[in-house]
C-alpha cells in the first residue's frame, strides 16, 4: 500500500502543532529541532525547508495572538469608563483562555522578545491597561489594571486543570474585582 505524502501546507502545520505542545510541555529553549521534527513524524531537513530555525517558529505560533490582541485593541478603541473596563477584561480573558500554550510560550520567551513585527503591537499594553482602568488617570486604577492585566495573563500561562469557561469566567470576575468594578456575581463579562 503507497502512503501518501503529507502536502507542504499540512506538513508547516504539524510542525507548528508539534512545536506548540512541546514548547509548552518542555519550554521553547529546552526543546530542540530534532524533537519538534520527530514529533511532527518528518526529518530536520523538512523543518528547515519550512522554517529556518525555532525562532521562526515562535514567531509564527504568536501570530494568531497577535491578531486577536489587534482586533481587541480595536475593539476598545471607542469605548470608556465601565464600558472600556468590562470590555477589556472579558475580551482579555477570552484571548487568554484561547491561547492557553502560546502564553505559556510568550511568558517564557517575553525578556528576549524585543523587537515585535507589527507596529499595531506598540503600546498595545498600554491601550489594554488603559481600558482596564476605564481611562483613569488616577494611579491606583492604572496600578490595579497592570496587576489584572498581569494577573490574568501569568494565570493563563499556569497548568491549572481547570476547564476553559470555569477558567475565562474566574479570570474575568477576579479582575473586576480588583478594579473595583463589580463582585463576582454582579456582571457577566
Amino acid at each position: 500500500m503507497a502512503s501518501m505524502a503529507r502536502t507542504s501546507p499540512a506538513l508547516r502545520g504539524q510542525i507548528l502543532e508539534s512545536a506548540l505542545r512541546a514548547f509548552a510541555r518542555h519550554g521553547f529553549r529546552g526543546t530542540s529541532l530534532q524533537h519538534i521534527a520527530s514529533d511532527a513524524g518528518c526529518s530536520k531537513a523538512s523543518l528547515l525547508y519550512h522554517f529556518s530555525n525555532k525562532e521562526a517558529i515562535l514567531a509564527e505560533l504568536l501570530v494568531p495572538v497577535e491578531r486577536e490582541a489587534i482586533a481587541l485593541d480595536a475593539r476598545l478603541a471607542g469605548l470608556e469608563g465601565e464600558d472600556a473596563a468590562v470590555a477589556a477584561v472579558g475580551g482579555f480573558a477570552d484571548l487568554t483562555v484561547r491561547f492557553r500554550r502560546e502564553m505559556k510560550v510568550l511568558l517564557e520567551t517575553l525578556p528576549e522578545r524585543t523587537a515585535l513585527d507589527d507596529p499595531a503591537l506598540d503600546g498595545l499594553g498600554e491601550r489594554i491597561v488603559d481600558a482596564m482602568a476605564g481611562r483613569s488617570p488616577d494611579p491606583a486604577n492604572r496600578v490595579a489594571a497592570w496587576m489584572a492585566l498581569g494577573g490574568m495573563f501569568v494565570t493563563g500561562a499556569a497548568d491549572l486543570a481547570v476547564d476553559d469557561e470555569v477558567l475565562r469566567d474566574a479570570m474575568a470576575r477576579t479582575a473586576l474585582r480588583a478594579l473595583g468594578r463589580a463582585s463576582g456575581e454582579d456582571r457577566d463579562p
